[in-house]
């Protein structure tokens, strides 16, 4: 009996601990978009790793005997 004293409000308090870290999350916005990273991966983004072009000036700047 006396383990019940003890074991019952641990519960308690770990299953309101739960509850609080479920409640800060949602309003944190943490499932707000569940769908988007999932697909973020499948996104093709060629634009980031094209390379600047080189204009003639930047050219004379770095090679001065040319």
């Amino acid at each position: 009996m006396s383990v019940l004293f003890v074991a019952l409000p641990l519960a308690l308090a770990l299953g309101a601990a739960g509850m609080i870290a479920c409640v800060y999350c949602i309003r944190g916005g943490q499932y707000d978009d569940l769908e988007t990273p999932a697909v973020r991966i499948l996104i093709d983004d060629r634009d980031t790793r094209s390379k600047p072009a080189m204009d003639a000036d930047s050219d004379r700047r770095s090679n001065p005997d040319a």
